[in-house]
């Protein structure tokens, strides 16, 4: 039987295991042209579907090929004050929401937005790394959140680019027909070759 020591074990963060085995939180590999495309899923499978087995409201905005926007209305989690709680990487990405952080960790660039209980909040992160402390503004509406990714050209391969629509199928799983609720919602796509769509149940 072969032994191992301290030395050969080796301790990975969170964005360094997403960016070495992306397929265990997207589905496929960097490689993939498919990629793109299953970052946003993730991050909107996320926003739509809650805990308690109910959808949320939430809207889709894609920007470029490799840049999108998801706003939804789950509350973050909060303090005792209600404040909002630091999360993956010490920054606004909810420890409750892995999805985000995972998509911010193949990002150059990312924009998180909470709104909780009318009091907004706002960050930037470089990758995973936040760039400064949150800052505060009224929010739009009681509580939500609104997180733009611009994933890594870098790290995607060339050419590869977002699908310009989702299908509700791909939005859904198991599970969902036991707590049915209205899950409509407008996918914009400001790139010159789309004309928006929209999705739904």
């Amino acid at each position: 039987m072969e032994h191992y020591t301290a030395d050969q074990i080796q301790v990975v963060t969170f964005e360094e295991s997403v960016r070495a085995r992306p397929a265990m939180y997207f589905r496929v590999g960097r490689d993939s042209p498919e990629l793109p495309t299953e970052v946003l899923q993730t991050v909107v499978w996320d926003a739509l579907h809650h805990a308690d087995g109910t959808h949320g409201r939430i809207s889709v905005e894609i920007s470029s090929d490799l840049s999108f926007t998801v706003e939804d209305n789950r509350r973050h989690t909060a303090d005792e004050l209600g404040n909002p709680l630091p999360g993956f990487f010490n920054s606004l990405l909810d420890k409750e929401r892995w999805a985000p952080a995972a998509a911010a960790a193949l990002s150059v660039r990312t924009i998180i937005e909470v709104w909780l209980d009318g009091r907004g909040y706002r960050q930037e992160l470089s990758g995973s790394t936040p760039t400064r402390p949150w800052g505060e503004f009224t929010a739009p509406v009681a509580n939500g959140t609104l997180a733009t990714f611009e994933l890594d050209p870098t790290y995607c391969a060339p050419g590869e680019a977002i699908a310009w629509a989702l299908l509700p199928n791909e939005l859904h799983g198991e599970g969902c027909d036991q707590h049915p609720s209205p899950a409509t919602f407008k996918i914009r796509d400001l790139r010159a070759n789309g004309d928006g769509g929209s999705a739904s149940e």
